[in-house]
Formats: C-alpha cells, sequence, structure tokens
C-alpha cells in the first residue's frame, strides 16, 4: 500500500542570508523534515494554500506572490500582484476559492485580492484601513492587522486587530468581494488578540492575545442575521514560572483532528498543549514546556499528531518533538535544523 507523502513550506525573513521559501519532505514515521530546496522569494512571512491544494500564496515584498504546486510539491511561480499598501503578514482564502485576503500588521489594511480560475491572482477587490487607538504606548498604539480568517461558514471576514484590541468583523460580497462591517468583538484593553483559529466543526473559535497572554474561546453562530460570539473560557499560555510577566504569546494551530490546540510564548520560550472538548470547545491544559530556543514563532504538527515542530525564530532553528499526551510532555526529537529567521510553516499532504 502506497503511503501518503508530505510536505512542509517555511517561509522566512530575507534580511541576510536566507533566500524565501524552504521546502522540507516530511518522514512521518521518523518525525524528521528533509529540506529539499529554497525557492527564491523576498521577504515570505506567511503562506497559505489554496482552497483546492493546486497553488500556494505567498506575502512578499512586491505584494502577494503566486505559485502553482507541482506533483512532486515543488513551487512555480504565477504572477504576482500590489496590494496598494505595505508589505501584509497574514493571508487566507475564500471558502469559494475566488477571493485571498491579506492582514497588514505594519499599515493596519484588510485587502481582498481576486482569484483566477488557474489560481493566478486577479486585481484588488476592496481594501480598508483600520482606525483606532490602543493602550499599550510604543507597541500598540495603532491598527494591527495581524490576521484574517473567514467563518467556517463562508459569511464573514474576522480582521483581528493587534494594535486597537478588536476583532471587526465584516460581510464578504461573494460576487465583487467588497467588504462591510458588519459586527466588532471587543477584547479587553491591551489584551492584544494576534491569531484566531475555528474548530473542525465551526462552532467554536480560539483567540490568542498576545500580550495579555491567554488564549480566549468563542462559541461562534452564525445562522442568523448577524454573527454570534460569547466568550467561553480564558486559559493562560505561559508556565506558571513566568506569571509575572514578560512572556508574549505567538503561534496558535489545531492539530489534524481537532483534538489538541498548540500555542507557544516568546519571552519564556515555551510550547503549551490544550486538549479540546469538542462538544463545548472548552480547553484543558496538558503542559506548557521550554522548546529550547528562542522566540518559537510558529508552530504545526505532523500528520500523525504525534510530532510537533517548532519554528525559532530568534536562535534561527527548527526543532521536532515528540508529543506523549498520556504523560503531558513533549520531548525533543533529533537534533536542530539550522534555518535563518523562520517566520511560518504550512504542512500539507502532496
Amino acid at each position: 500500500m502506497q503511503k501518503d507523502k508530505y510536505i512542509a513550506y517555511v517561509g522566512t525573513y530575507t534580511h541576510g542570508s536566507s533566500k524565501g521559501i524552504h521546502i522540507f519532505d516530511l518522514d512521518v514515521e521518523a518525525g524528521k523534515m528533509i529540506e529539499r530546496k529554497v525557492v527564491t522569494v523576498k521577504n515570505p512571512s506567511y503562506v497559505c494554500r489554496s482552497i483546492d491544494g493546486k497553488h500556494l500564496y505567498s506575502i512578499s515584498d512586491e505584494g502577494v506572490e503566486a505559485f502553482k504546486i507541482e506533483a512532486d510539491g515543488d513551487l512555480t511561480s504565477i504572477n504576482k500582484k500590489g496590494i496598494d499598501g505595505m508589505r501584509g503578514c497574514y493571508l487566507s482564502v475564500d471558502k469559494s476559492g475566488k477571493f485571498l485576503y491579506v492582514g497588514g500588521y505594519h499599515d493596519g489594511r484588510v485587502t481582498v485580492l481576486g482569484l483566477n480560475e488557474d489560481g493566478s491572482l486577479g486585481e484588488i477587490k476592496d481594501g480598508i484601513f483600520h482606525k483606532g487607538l490602543g493602550r499599550v504606548v510604543e507597541r500598540n498604539f495603532r491598527p494591527h492587522v495581524t490576521c484574517v480568517v473567514p467563518t467556517p461558514d463562508g459569511k464573514y471576514l474576522c480582521g483581528v486587530d493587534n494594535g486597537i484590541d478588536q476583532v471587526k468583523i465584516y460581510e464578504v460580497n461573494s460576487e465583487n468581494g467588497k467588504l462591510r462591517l458588519i459586527d466588532i468583538l471587543r477584547c479587553e484593553l491591551g489584551s492584544g488578540p494576534k491569531r484566531m483559529k475555528f474548530s473542525k466543526d465551526g462552532k467554536f473559535a480560539y483567540l490568542t492575545c498576545e500580550i495579555k497572554n491567554v488564549i480566549n474561546v468563542y462559541s461562534y453562530d452564525g445562522t442568523g442575521a448577524a454573527p454570534q460570539f460569547e466568550l467561553l473560557q480564558s486559559i493562560e499560555t505561559f508556565m506558571p514560572s513566568n506569571a509575572d510577566g514578560g512572556c508574549l504569546a505567538a503561534a496558535l494551530k489545531l492539530t489534524n483532528d481537532g483534538k489538541y490546540l498548540l500555542g507557544s510564548s516568546a519571552g519564556d520560550n515555551s510550547a503549551s498543549i490544550y486538549e479540546v472538548d469538542t462538544k463545548s470547545g472548552l480547553l484543558e491544559k496538558i503542559c506548557v514546556l521550554p522548546i529550547s530556543g528562542i522566540y518559537p514563532k510558529d508552530l504545526d504538527v505532523f500528520p500523525d499528531n504525534r510530532h510537533m515542530i517548532s519554528l525559532n525564530h530568534g536562535s534561527d532553528e527548527i526543532r521536532i518533538f515528540a508529543i506523549d499526551y498520556k504523560n503531558k510532555i513533549f520531548t525533543l526529537k533529533g537534533k536542530p535544523l539550522a534555518i535563518e529567521t523562520p517566520n511560518c510553516i504550512l504542512v500539507t499532504k502532496l
């Protein structure tokens, strides 16, 4: 029986010697990543895949670049498009595959790009600059869009704003891609919401707050005339020894089966694992442990859900850990992989 093949795309900052998107083959049974090649892109700080899995989109200094994913996982450039703003930091694709959403940290802008049937990037459909002031001086004193994620039903787009402590919820016109602000999810002032994920069944949303160092759990209901979010839980992300501060929550990922949620934190340089109650959406902390590196900016899991990948942005490395859910621990597996300023990772099946 032929085994499934998986690949990982790791985006980096290219201010130094790094050149772009690193392609890794995954040995799932051994829990290893084997680097194959690097595709040249200027500062591919975030990547996402198309709905049909045939194309990959990357942030770049030029705006956004589209690639065809070849049969072996290699990338062939299709085209590039500007976004009429500063370089973005997050990408997502709508449920229909017609639009690409771009979040802008530096200019606080949400941009909608059209997607053509061949996977290429089309023209800008809409662009909205967030307005407002935050509470944290020097860091969060103005809008910073750190995440743009569609609701699972495809009705709305959530624009997470780290600077003004809000999640702006837009209704998306399915024909022309225009956005209309319909609601605002207001977070605690100074909490710094950063990343948002929805549960596999679409009933719950998980929002990590960078400055407060918590994950907020919300119920979600999009069946009515307006979206409904209700806060159910707020759970800490740092190690108990760092309760006095100095940490910044970073990554947020769900395992492929939706049963566990992973997070990371800078400052104490740790990763956290939570068990998800799929009925209530609530989280139970399994463990929070050090990752033996500096600034774990992003995380992901192997397809077996038993190995965790940590991108340590500050120490220029990737580390892989074996997860033991029963004994509430994860342990380092193999040697670190050297890579300069890793920023994001996407693991996908070929």
